[in-house]
């Protein structure tokens, strides 16, 4: 099970303007970067869903937030579904919330030589069809509301490539474009679009068999240590809040200095 427990997710002192009392989507919640997003942004006093295909890792979320007293209710649901898509949005209070984090994602570690077609079309199609579903089907109430945020989950990959991940990278930048063609949409009617792209993430509990690829992630980031959910968490909810009204159409780092630099420390080109 990759959920953490929530004593496990770092949490900060830290209060942004104009999120208590407000409503959020989280696809992909119930797990990694996703249920960190959802414990920050339920500290911080919005009502928050989780949306997700893991019903065991679902429930043991929405466990650890009830037990917090956080105000957190996990939907178990195949977002690549447009039709279970438009019934989890039809349940939502007012049909719509003011913030959705397109956090959701699927991926296939393998050599692209080794690629079928099948492998292609159900990465490319799940990612850009989770995130259009979503967005197209919660836009419209944002924008009769004028306001509302949307901050999508890209990742370095769509900056800088992972190996043996051409259809994940691909699809993330297309999210990437997805962006700030939206942002430029959506700005007239007052609602913002942005994305966070993480480096390496601690996005599971770490244990002995994972500590020791972690430390070796570590040696080839510039600020020495590999991020936590929280790290992701915090700028968005920065992005979603008020502190951030100028802010749209853009995509962050969150890779403590991974992609700024040409090769790891100790290798010189």
């Amino acid at each position: 099970m990759r959920t953490f427990p929530l004593d496990q997710i770092p949490a900060i002192d830290v209060r942004f303007p104009g999120l208590s009392s407000r409503s959020a989507l989280v696809s992909g919640g119930e797990r990694g970067i996703g249920q960190g997003i959802a414990a920050f942004l339920a500290r911080q006093g919005m009502r928050v869903t989780i949306a997700g295909i893991s019903e065991e890792e679902g429930a043991f979320a929405q466990r650890e937030f009830a037990e917090q007293g956080l105000d957190v209710h996990f939907v178990h649901v195949d977002l690549s579904d447009e039709a279970a898509v438009e019934g989890l949005v039809d349940a939502l209070p007012e049909n719509g919330v003011d913030l959705l984090v397109n956090n959701a994602v699927r991926n296939h570690i393998v050599d692209f030589l080794e690629y079928g077609d099948d492998t292609w079309e159900r990465i490319f199609e799940n990612n850009m069809k989770m995130t259009y579903y979503l967005c197209r089907r919660l836009a419209p109430t944002m924008v009769e509301r004028r306001r509302g945020n949307i901050i999508n989950i890209s990742s370095v990959g769509g900056l800088r490539a992972h190996r043996q991940s051409v259809a994940y990278n691909a699809t993330k930048g297309a999210i990437d474009a997805m962006t700030r063609a939206l942002s430029l949409d959506l700005a007239p009617h007052g609602v913002r679009v942005n994305a966070v792209a993480p480096g390496a993430i601690i996005n599971r509990p770490v244990d002995e068999s994972t500590q020791a690829f972690r430390e070796r992630q570590a040696s080839g980031i510039p600020l020495g240590r590999v991020g936590t959910v929280t790290d992701v968490a915090a700028l968005v909810g920065f992005l979603a809040s008020d502190a951030a009204s100028y802010i749209t159409g853009q995509v962050i780092y969150v890779d403590g200095g991974l992609t700024t630099q040409l090769t790891p420390p100790g290798i010189y080109i």
